[in-house]
């Protein structure tokens, strides 16, 4: 597996770029600033973006503009991204579908995340939410799995597109508890959270953020979170390790990249810029009540992140979906999640 070179290179001289500030990073930006968004309005994507982007503007004097570009797992505005000038004003809020998943999953999704994009910054880590409809008849996981070994039809189960966590997140608790669970795929998150309210799916590992104004107006019980941790916004809520599932951690996150061959500077100042944004109590405050977990980081400790996270999901899809017969290994497993030709 190929390991983040250019971005390594590229944080560390924009680190050592930093002190000086050269024009590049005091002219920038010369214009508005566009922050992609590679899913629907409403997603968590969207929550974060939102929580940042005003005050980012303040920050850089410059409009940010915030652009859905939705299809293909976020892949479409990804590769958007990768094609746009390398100035610092077209930049991507990059999840982990997108970053890393994808290309576990697939041979050719148009873009190299690994070579076509620079970590900027990391904004936050968002577990997903295993919810059900508050009238539903379990209340634990242990109940869900029995309900669906009983029920003729077995569950339901929504997500956001194929290969997504939320995808992965079912997939992988139907083959750790051999549950009778069916996949159904939504174009984005406010689309499969209504499936669940509307009893057209059983349930969906949904993104904290996007879940819990429905769980506090008690249209919505989560069973368990898919982090390895508890979250600070539902402290009650067990993870699905504490649940009885053993090493499951499909966490999703979000972070800012930009294209390859930005200056080194720019990308040094987003950082600095942003991590002042998340430092400030009310963005903190705000974003941990939704569910989200800010954990600020420079631009090399986030590349170094990114990479990490690549060859966990790559081993994680190997291990827990390649490798086993039902799925044909991986070009199987990826045709069957509508990723590969």
């Amino acid at each position: 597996m190929k390991i983040w070179t250019s971005a390594i290179l590229a944080t560390a001289c924009a680190t050592m770029a930093a002190t000086t500030l050269p024009g590049w990073a005091q002219n920038y930006p010369s214009g508005p600033v566009v922050l992609v968004v590679g899913n629907p309005a409403g997603g968590a994507g969207d929550i974060v973006a939102g929580a940042i982007s005003e005050k980012l503007a303040k920050a850089l004097g410059q409009p940010v503009n915030i652009e859905y570009r939705p299809g293909a797992s976020g892949g479409l505005g990804a590769g958007s991204v990768t094609r746009a000038a390398p100035d610092g004003r077209t930049l991507l809020l990059g999840q982990t579908t997108e970053i890393v998943i994808n290309r576990a999953l697939a041979r050719e999704i148009g873009y190299d995340p690994k070579s076509d994009l620079l970590p900027v910054a990391l904004l936050a880590f968002m577990p997903l939410a295993l919810i059900v409809p508050s009238n539903a008849p379990y209340s634990t996981v242990e109940e869900l799995v029995k309900a669906s070994r009983s029920s003729p039809r077995g569950l339901s189960f929504a997500s956001t597109g194929a290969g997504t966590p939320g995808h992965l997140a079912g997939e992988l608790l139907r083959i750790r508890t051999n549950g009778r669970f069916t996949h159904v795929p939504f174009d984005g998150g406010a689309q499969a959270l209504n499936a669940v309210l509307s009893n057209r799916v059983d349930f969906h590992f949904q993104a904290l953020p996007t879940a819990i104004p429905d769980v506090r107006a008690n249209k919505l019980k989560i069973l368990a979170l898919s982090s390895a941790r508890r979250s600070q916004a539902v402290p009650n809520v067990p993870t699905m390790e504490e649940s009885g599932i053993k090493d499951f951690d499909v966490t999703l996150w979000a972070g800012i990249f930009a294209p390859s061959r930005t200056p080194n500077e720019v990308v040094s100042r987003l950082n600095r810029e942003i991590e002042q944004i998340l430092s400030q109590p009310d963005v903190k405050t705000s974003l941990i009540d939704a569910g989200a977990e800010v954990r600020p980081m420079s631009t090399a400790e986030f590349t170094s992140f990114v990479r990490s996270e690549a060859n966990r999901y790559d081993l994680f899809v190997k291990q827990e979906f390649c490798s086993r017969l039902l799925y044909g290994g991986c070009g199987g497993f990826g045709a069957a999640v509508n990723l590969l030709p």
